[in-house]
């Protein structure tokens, strides 16, 4: 089998790296993978160290139509067995359209849970056999928005449990972020944009150093919304406590040492950095939100409150901070919870199933 994965987002965030966790599984398989992303992304590189084909072509944004002839005319070459089209850009557009053209059986995976534009909606979907969902909330609203149950299927985002210790100790971490040895460590992770729902952390703190005076946020992360994230916490005289740590690829280094992981985002399809928290042994506290409550368990692994809520917010991060067993108990059933349900072999499984199921569809029908 040999399968065309496009993705076009051009750093490595949580869609991009689930590809690379599924191009890695893919291989290890013996399965035949290539990789059609723009020239200047960080997958290209990130795959290409994997020993991935990589073939790279030139996109100028969402609006770029012409994206569509260049997939068209890679798989007219190549003449593979299947196209996955992850969603991020306007692949999902154009890449179905490219493998519409070169008459290769496409799917999608759906990573947002934002409703589509109606018309838009109805159109592109037509262009897949399968819609994967990453979350049972993405694919109720693809339900909603009149997509057949039968063309969907529900394959979980994964993370890599991590064996071994971090790559740094807890005195390095606090020496870097020059944190005190006892002083409450709340982290959040996401791009720095709107429905990621940092400002409601931001107006949450003042509350929380209240009764934590040495707390200390830190915001990993970047994006457009930083230098108002950064005014909104100067005007409200906390920005000594808070901490702009920018985009880390080893994120994993950082979140053992960290004691409570906050997600106040809005809109969620899933929750990446959930997850990687979890499997870090970190209790969260994150919002309802989209497909949230099925990456949290409420009062299992976290604490779950109302979206746009900084009281809540703050009354749940002060409820952990004061009761350490708890924060225990919660990391513990954190690494389970994800071991169990977001395993990276779980993930393949689930797609190499939609995979199967599309190519015996198509050999069924020409019998």
């Amino acid at each position: 089998m040999h399968v065309v994965h496009l993705e076009t987002g051009r750093h490595l965030y949580g869609g991009a790296r689930q590809v690379l966790y599924l191009l890695e599984g893919l291989s290890r398989e013996h399965l035949q993978s290539t990789l059609i992303c723009p020239s200047d992304s960080a997958i290209s590189v990130a795959a290409a160290d994997l020993g991935i084909e990589v073939v790279s072509l030139p996109m100028s944004g969402d609006l770029d139509f012409r994206f569509s002839a260049r997939v068209s005319a890679y798989l007219r070459r190549a003449r593979p067995d299947l196209v996955h089209v992850h969603s991020r850009r306007g692949a999902d557009v154009w890449g179905g359209i490219g493998a519409l053209r070169a008459r290769v059986p496409a799917v999608l995976t759906r990573r947002v849970d934002n409703p589509d534009i109606a018309w838009i909606g109805t159109l592109k979907y037509r262009l897949y056999r399968r819609v994967i969902a990453i979350s049972g909330e993405i694919r109720q609203q693809l339900i909603l928005q009149g997509l057949p149950a039968k063309k969907l299927a529900l394959v979980h985002s994964a993370v890599e449990m991590l064996d071994g210790e971090p790559r740094l100790s807890k005195w390095q971490f606090r020496e870097l972020f020059q944190i005190s040895d006892q002083a409450p460590i709340i982290a959040v992770v996401g791009q720095l944009i709107p429905r990621k729902g940092q400002a409601f952390v931001l107006a949450a703190w003042p509350e929380v150093l209240a009764s934590y005076h040495d707390a200390r946020l830190i915001l990993f992360g970047d994006g457009a919304d930083e230098g108002r994230l950064r005014r909104q916490a100067a005007r409200a005289g906390i920005e000594d406590s808070v901490m702009f740590a920018g985009f880390r690829m080893d994120l994993h280094d950082y979140l053992e040492h960290v004691d409570i992981l906050v997600h106040p985002a809005t809109c969620e399809g899933l929750g990446l950095g959930l997850l990687e928290a979890q499997a870090a042994g970190v209790p969260v506290v994150a919002s309802q939100a989209g497909g949230i409550p099925e990456a949290v368990e409420d009062n299992v692994t976290g604490i779950l409150v109302r979206p746009r809520d900084p009281a809540a917010i703050a009354g749940a991060v002060i409820e952990l901070l004061a009761h350490p067993d708890q924060r225990a108990r919660m990391g513990e059933a954190g690494r389970r919870h994800v071991a169990q349900y977001f395993s990276v072999d779980a993930m393949l499984s689930g797609n190499l199933s939609v995979y199967n199921s599309i190519l015996q569809a198509l050999t069924d029908d020409q019998q």
